[in-house]
């Protein structure tokens, strides 16, 4: 984050959403300022708190995406959960904990992947060697140093080279070869039909121990079999030990939590209603994002300098509506603007994951060159904004709708079209859509 100034994350994240410009500056300072806490000296980083905020707009106006954008800039552990999903402790449901569980596992495997780029090397070279041992397994006379330079030694060794040619080649790939594979089992019984996320970590781990894992043989092609051993080649080389602490500080320090729907948990102080749960997950939620110790199967962490990025409709709530506590612990608000029509053409066109771009490349696969034309694109938007005034407002989301319902012909048809070039117009547009616009009821039913 050193290289990224704020002024170059929005410029990286102009590259995949279109406007929400307020929005996009709030999360790049806010990732920018977890990178200046760490130059602070230790007494001053421990008392800098990270810039939790709510973001408040309709759906699919770009909340979600501009978090996953942010998290992947800052190579930071990213989870996104929605606030519905979780209950009071004390009723039958997730508990909120949980959520930090499952970003340290997240970590976990973040920092592995990045542990077994850096001993990838050595683990292919074991690999190999294993899988040689198994085409062509030793014997006594390998491990009889007196007959090392013996004829039959160095034919022995001219034949492993040249298997290895043929491994390394990929001449052997399809070769059936017998592997003795640690078997995982997990607990069984009544305790599976609760989920593991629900048993305590210490007694989660006790369980795993408890539970026996026999060796197992298998008779796979040597194409699966490399991959097999290569896994069982990193667990070795990799420091367990260091992965876990590893996580667990990156966690602690840069990892982002997306708390979706929270307006769900608001509600007017008028309203009445069964459920006793919603009062309940805000005051669980408190001391998480305030900063307490949670344990999980790797040992405790702290929550204090977690990023909480909370997002929400608020059409039947408003931000006042939460629990004042949790307010002052979300204590920074930006409103998303609602998409207009010359947001819809932006969105079309500029992105990198654009939706003409997507369908482009995917009947690219099939021969089929698709050509969008400026009048076309047009079209689209002004179709999307229409249903969206009509219907329901679900923003960009509703340019799937009329993309796949003008797509729809082409792409069933396009694996007898190979070769072709097919120009989409306006009018075009229009005739695969007039059903769409017509029927407002029709379109309700379409996402």
């Amino acid at each position: 984050m050193k290289e990224l100034t704020p002024q170059e994350i929005v410029e990286r994240l102009d590259k995949h959403i279109v406007g929400q410009n307020a929005a996009k500056r709030a999360a790049a300072i806010a990732i920018r300022n977890r990178w200046r806490r760490q130059q602070l000296p230790d007494e001053l980083r421990e008392e800098v708190g990270p810039t939790n905020m709510i973001l408040i707009g309709r759906t699919g106006v770009g909340k979600t995406e501009i978090a996953r954008r942010l998290a992947g800039l800052a190579n930071a552990p990213f989870i996104k959960v929605e606030a519905t999903k979780f209950t009071e402790v004390g009723y039958h449901g997730r508990d909120v904990d949980s959520i930090i569980r499952d970003l340290v596992d997240l970590a976990i495997h973040v920092v592995r992947e990045e542990q077994t780029k850096v001993v990838h090397a050595e683990a292919e070279r074991l690999t190999e060697e294993q899988l040689l041992d198994t085409l062509m397994p030793p014997t006594d006379f390998d491990v009889d140093d007196s007959d090392a330079d013996s004829d039959t030694a160095e034919r022995r060794h001219r034949s492993r080279e040249k298997l290895r040619a043929q491994l390394v080649a990929g001449d052997l790939d399809e070769r059936v070869v017998e592997l003795t594979v640690e078997g995982r089992s997990a607990p069984s019984g009544f305790l599976t039909t609760f989920g593991m996320d629900q048993i305590d970590p210490d007694t989660q781990s006790f369980l795993e121990r408890l539970v026996p894992t026999p060796p197992k043989k298998r008779s796979v092609p040597v194409r699966e079999a490399r991959k097999i051993i290569f896994e069982e080649q990193c667990d070795k080389l990799i420091d367990r030990d260091k992965v876990t602490e590893m996580a667990l500080r990156r966690t602690e320090n840069s990892g982002i939590v997306f708390l979706d729907e929270i307006d769900k948990l608001a509600a007017p102080a008028q309203s009445h209603g069964p459920d006793i749960s919603r009062q309940g997950v805000q005051r669980d939620l408190l001391p998480i994002i305030e900063g307490s110790a949670v344990t999980t199967r790797y040992g405790q962490l702290r929550t204090d300098h977690i990023l909480f990025i909370a997002a929400g409709a608020f059409h039947d709530s408003k931000p006042s509506d939460l629990m004042p506590e949790l307010q002052g612990r979300l204590p920074l608000r930006v409103e998303l603007d609602d998409l207009t029509e010359a947001d819809f053409i932006r969105i079309l066109t500029e992105p990198q994951n654009a939706l003409t771009k997507q369908q482009t490349a995917l009947l690219a696969t099939e021969g089929v060159l698709i050509d969008f034309t400026d009048d076309a694109v047009t079209a689209l938007a002004s179709a999307a904004a229409k249903l969206n005034e009509s219907v329901d407002n679900i923003g960009a989301r509703r340019l799937m709708t009329v993309m796949e319902r003008v797509m729809e012909e082409i792409s069933f048809n396009a694996p007898d079209r190979g070769g072709e070039t097919i120009t989409i117009d306006a009018d075009y547009v229009h005739q695969r859509l007039a059903e769409l616009t017509e029927d407002t009821d029709l379109s309700r039913f379409i996402l």
